[in-house]
């Protein structure tokens, strides 16, 4: 197997000085171990985020002096706390670990920092700490998406209304592209809140927000039967793609 050049983990303590500096730019992935439905793996969100990133870094990261670092797994994901095998650290302890990051990376040349977030509940905290790391520690912070969540106003397949927040077409077409062994489409039900649909305002992406567990929602919340791996491998390509667009921004975003 390749190795990946731009893994943070495989420096040795002497080079975190002499390879990193000023312009350097630190990816951390973000995903979580949360029930995703009957049809998909626990590790649904850790798996995208850490796969589009390392694709990402080891496309452009000789060029734009980016490092990856081991992805982070366990998040907020109380959401789906009612299913056994998830596994979640409350907000503020979510919090404490993104700014202990941050303070750690803080330490080296490197002044920019990217959390690279697979898992939609976890976006709230994280825009808190990128908040906090500025102040605390001077760095430049960053929070991006392998794509844009529905329910933050991204989009979804068509025959979901909207509606694709988790386990829908986009996660589940992902992971059959990605690691489809572990998908199980015999499982795989469509989950539409179509009542929901004709509001204008309390809508998932829309003016306003609720509260909400995946209990509400039957556990998965969107439309997987319509997945396929074509489908997961332009998602994948398209992730990767603006990622990489992302990246050459942030090297050169100054404020």
């Amino acid at each position: 197997m390749r190795q990946m050049r731009r893994n943070f983990a495989d420096l040795r303590a002497d080079e975190v000085t002499t390879r990193l500096g000023e312009n350097s730019i630190i990816v951390q992935p973000l995903g979580a171990i949360e029930q995703h439905g009957p049809h998909l793996p626990l590790n649904t969100d850790v798996l995208i985020a850490n796969a589009v990133a390392t694709a990402a870094v080891d496309q452009v990261g000789e060029e734009l002096d980016a490092w990856l670092l081991p992805p982070l797994a366990y998040t907020r994901s109380n959401e789906h706390a009612w299913a056994p095998g998830t596994i979640w650290l409350r907000a503020t302890t979510l919090l404490a670990v993104l700014d202990d990051i941050g303070h750690s990376i803080a330490a080296t040349p490197a002044r920019k920092l990217v959390f690279f977030n697979g898992h939609g509940g976890n976006t709230a905290v994280v825009n808190v700490a990128n908040r906090e790391i500025r102040l605390q520690e001077g760095l430049m912070t960053f929070l991006a998406h392998p794509s844009t969540p529905p329910d933050h106003g991204g989009a979804s397949a068509e025959e979901e209304l909207g509606f694709g927040i988790h386990g829908g077409a986009d996660e589940t077409s992902l992971m059959l592209h990605l690691s489809g062994k572990l998908v199980d489409m015999t499982k795989a039900t469509r989950n539409v809140p179509e009542w929901m649909a004709a509001n204008e305002q309390v809508r998932f992406g829309g003016p306003v927000s609720f509260g909400w567990t995946s209990e509400d929602f039957g556990g998965h919340i969107g439309d997987p039967t319509v997945a396929t791996a074509a489908r997961g491998e332009q998602l994948y390509d398209a992730a990767v793609e603006n990622f990489c667009t992302a990246l050459r921004e942030i090297a050169t975003f100054e404020l």
